[in-house]
């Protein structure tokens, strides 16, 4: 006989706590949830919450469902916990209750059947599936899509178990599900289709023997009626475009016809599956030739799907224009995580995908074609990348608008201007609309096209810029948000052209000022993250105005409230970074410091809105450099306390949150690298060497990141109070030469290189170990630039203090070393690095016989070489041709570039 309730008051008791958790009183939820778990201990109580879930027909079904949802959530937490008895009833009366009249049980049963099975195994239950199985023939409607919905989420939750289980359930589920396509109940359908998709990315087996009858059954669906149905079957071709896109390819064109009207349909979940489509097929290399046919049909429908629709509009508030006075809720400030500073050599490296061959008929320093622009602005906090307007979007998750933005953008990088002919009449359409929903989307349109089509949109740029301009103004804030986004996309266009620079980069900046002291919050945020873009592109060409800039941050900070404080933080760091030093004038300190300040005085040490403030008083501190001094020691030693309590913590029962440490760490070197040798006084009386050893050997890599960058810039500011600590962190430096942690292994190469200039040829014990990872890493494909670069340097540097060692190993690195550094433009690193290398091959003039080309084309990259260098370049050129000889040195100039050849015969007469 089934269990029954031992006690009817108890069973009253547990439905009177139910029914009071649906009160609207936060107090009363509390007060029932502490009585609820507190009912935990009591082996029966989940007993009794299935008892309510399956047998109490007639009580209210937000009740029965809250019962099983609470049930569910105790087996997440403790059912391997739960007596043998208790597992047993709950798993009887689960599938018994599939079949409940109610859609909402049944669902809910579903849930709790998926837990169940993914705290232990199928083969632990071993009736689940057969008699799930058999449930699907049953003639009770009610039953067969309780079984389904169960089958679906286990689908969902274990498809690994089902695809691994000894008895390969698979072989027999997923012909039966393909056969329920065409069930007469679309509900059945509907989790017929989403059962065999979860099946399609993993390529089960079982699935990929029955594709064809798969296919041939999800093509009858194309056209129905249920919008769930279309839905799956759209995630269905999808998914197979990326796994088993051969299978389409004779279906291509119906399939594509398919998609563009799905990708308009009413039901705007189905249309955001279709567009999935766009993306995915863009991933393939069949996509131009596929696509080309129909760009004038699928264009426009991107572009009409950008609007945003009733319910964004709702959601975002887009028609309240003044909300600065309302309080940011809790939810809509997204966590921040520090970033961690990576160091290297060069302060001005080449940014160009520059000819890395001598030996070709191009010129020797020449850049190819240009890297991807950075369209968003890194500064800005996570925001999209995906072309869909930036942090205009933020308070709705992916959707059909962000979808088809995504999708016009990465087309358009494939198509670039083609599109144009199509595009433009669009979107002189959609720009001057007298309907602001779509003159907004228009200028979306616009942002999302901006990488693009560039080339081919710049006759029409000028107009276009100043129309986006007054767009500024526009009256609906979302108009003005996406507007900066947009406007920020062609940032670079604008900074760069000199033209352009006359005629818009000061209308722009004061438009985007006032826009950054709009009275609407989203418009606030757009404004000062498209700022913040305009700064890393503008550089130093926004040094006249920064009295009107530093003004108008600083009085967004008196508005800003927590969520767009630090988008405003990071505005000011990026400007920092942009302007450097011409930052350090007593005005501008005066404006900037005593807000930051303040809010430094008011944040406690576990706050993490602490992080972007130290993230943006590192840039400022090394712009500032000794204009930063009056503020240089709270700042260090509130730092040094925020590490040694991260250091403190670490092994306790409460663990440390180290991004507190990471943080601190970097603002030190924002310290040491502005403050030079005037932080001396503060290492010296301060602990900062040995908690850095500490920290050096963190388990975590985002802290030795930051540590070994804090080594190398102490190392240049106060060298002498490292020089104590070597013994220490040599070896651990060497320990972290690993390139699967780049940028570990790239800051612990730039503080050795940094290390070996000061000691010289001290650092001649470690010379061998290290010189041995350099090689490997020098000499390994497909590595970072910036990591190549520095591996260089240092490895240039370790010859210039050591070079007897180094020089032997030359012909390993010679011919990499000379193409990573022939790229960059002439600074002190650079010096460096060459000294050493001359001095080698002074040494082991052997070692670069055969890669001597890649020698000349290195000496060649500089522009005005050091007296010092140029004397050593020099007699290295005239030696090396005496010792060829005229024949031998005919051949090897043959084969320089013109450029090359008349740069070396000129300068060294070579």
């Amino acid at each position: 006989m089934s269990w029954q309730p031992v006690q009817a008051d108890g069973l009253e008791q547990i439905l009177t706590l139910l029914r009071q958790s649906q009160s609207p009183d936060t107090q009363i939820q509390r007060q029932v949830q502490a009585r609820l778990e507190s009912l935990n201990q009591y082996p029966d109580f989940n007993k009794y919450l299935v008892y309510i879930l399956t047998k109490l027909l007639d009580e209210q079904e937000a009740t029965r469902s809250l019962s099983g949802l609470i049930l569910k959530n105790n087996a997440k937490s403790h059912y391997e916990k739960f007596p043998d008895d208790v597992r047993s009833y709950i798993k009887q009366e689960c599938l018994l209750a599939l079949g409940d009249r109610s859609p909402l049980i049944r669902a809910t049963v579903g849930i709790l059947i998926t837990t169940i099975v993914t705290k232990g195994s199928l083969e632990q239950w071993p009736a689940l599936l057969e008699h799930l199985y058999s449930c699907l023939d049953s003639p009770d409607v009610n039953l067969c899509e309780g079984a389904f919905g169960a089958l679906q989420k286990i689908c969902e939750d274990s498809a690994d178990q089902l695809e691994n289980a000894p008895s390969q359930p698979l072989n027999v589920l997923i012909p039966k599900f393909i056969q329920y396509f065409l069930h007469s109940h679309s509900k059945i359908r509907s989790h017929a289709i989403a059962c065999v998709n979860e099946f399609i990315t993993p390529r089960a087996t079982a699935l990929m023997s029955n594709i064809d009858i798969f296919l041939e059954n999800l093509f009858q669906l194309a056209n129905d009626t249920d919008s769930d149905v279309r839905k799956h079957v759209c995630r269905a071709l999808v998914m197979l475009v990326e796994v088993r896109i051969e299978r389409l390819l004779p279906h291509m064109q119906q399939v594509i016809e398919y998609m563009l009207l799905t990708s308009q349909d009413n039901d705007d979940t189905v249309a955001l599956e279709a567009c999935e489509f766009w993306l995915m097929i863009a991933d393939q290399t069949i996509c131009r030739d596929v696509l080309q046919p129909y760009l004038d049909k699928l264009l426009p429908i991107l572009c009409k799907n950008m609007k945003y629709s009733e319910i964004d509009i709702i959601v975002l508030q887009g028609d309240i224009d003044e909300d600065e006075h309302i309080p940011d809720r809790i939810e809509d400030i997204r966590p921040r995580f520090p970033r961690t500073r990576t160091r290297q050599h060069m302060q001005h490296v080449l940014h160009d995908n520059d000819s890395t061959d001598p030996n070709n008929n191009s010129t020797a320093i020449i850049p190819s074609s240009n890297e991807q622009l950075q369209d968003e602005n890194d500064s800005g906090d996570d925001e999209d990348d995906d072309g869909s307007g930036g942090n205009a979007d933020q308070a709705t998750e992916w959707n059909l608008r962000k979808c088809s933005a995504a999708a016009l953008d990465i087309l358009s990088n494939i198509f670039r201007e083609e599109i144009l002919p199509i595009l433009l009449p669009v979107l002189r359409e959609m720009l001057f609309h007298t309907n602001w929903q779509i003159r907004e989307s228009g200028i979306l349109v616009l942002g999302a096209i901006s990488e693009g089509c560039l080339v081919g949109l710049t006759p029409h740029l000028p107009d276009l810029v100043d129309y986006l301009i007054k767009c500024l103004n526009d009256k609906k804030p979302l108009v003005r948000s996406i507007t900066c986004w947009t406007l920020s996309r062609y940032s670079t266009w604008i900074a760069h052209d000199e033209v352009q620079q006359n005629r818009f980069l000061i209308p722009l900046m004061s438009e985007l000022l006032r826009r950054i002291l709009d009275a609407n919050k989203k418009v606030q945020e757009a404004a000062c993250s498209a700022f913040a873009t305009l700064e890393e592109e503008a550089c130093i060409q926004m040094v006249p105005y920064l009295k009107q800039i530093l003004e108008t941050l600083v009085h967004a900070f008196r508005k800003y409230q927590a969520k767009n404080l630090l988008i405003l933080y990071d505005a000011i760091g990026t400007l920092a970074d942009s302007v450097g030093s011409h930052l350090n004038r007593s005005d501008y300190i005066e404006l900037l410091m005593p807000p930051l300040i303040e809010r430094w005085n008011l944040l406690r040490n576990d706050d993490k809105d602490l992080f972007p403030l130290l993230e943006c008083l590192s840039s400022i501190a090394t712009a500032l450099q000794t204009g930063f001094l009056p503020y240089c020691e709270p700042v260090f030693t509130r730092c040094i306390m925020l590490v040694q309590q991260a250091l403190e913590a670490t092994g306790t029962n409460t663990p440390p949150d180290k991004d507190f440490m990471i943080v601190a760490l970097d603002l030190l070197s924002g310290l040491a690298e502005g403050l030079g040798s005037n932080i001396d006084t503060l290492v010296e009386r301060s602990n900062i060497l040995s908690l850095l050893e500490r920290c050096a050997q963190d388990t975590m890599a985002e802290v030795r990141q930051s540590s070994f960058a804090l080594l190398g810039d102490l190392t240049k500011a106060c060298f002498r109070h490292v020089h104590k600590h070597l013994t220490i962190f040599l070896p651990i430096l060497t320990q972290n030469l690993n390139p699967n942690h780049v940028s570990v292994c790239n800051n612990a190469i730039w503080a050795i290189g940094e290390i070996a200039i000061q000691i010289g040829a001290e650092i001649q014990p470690f010379v061998s170990i290290i010189l041995e990872s350099l090689i490997l890493i020098i000499n390994r494909n497909n590595i970072p630039k910036t990591l190549l670069e520095n591996t260089s340097i240092t490895i240039g540097r370790l010859g210039l203090v050591c070079p007897n060692e180094v020089s032997t190993q030359l012909p390993r690195f010679i011919r990499p070393w000379c193409i990573a550094l022939r790229s960059i433009h002439d600074n002190d690193e650079k010096d460096s690095a060459f000294r050493g290398i001359c001095n080698m091959i002074i040494i082991n003039p052997l070692g670069v016989t055969n890669d001597f080309i890649y020698v000349c084309d290195a000496i060649g990259s500089w522009e005005k070489p050091p007296m010092e260098l140029y004397t050593k370049f020099r007699e290295i050129l005239q030696t090396f041709k005496q010792e060829f000889g005229n024949e031998q040195w005919k051949q090897l100039t043959d084969r320089f570039n013109l450029l090359l050849k008349e740069r070396l015969q000129s300068r060294y007469g070579v």
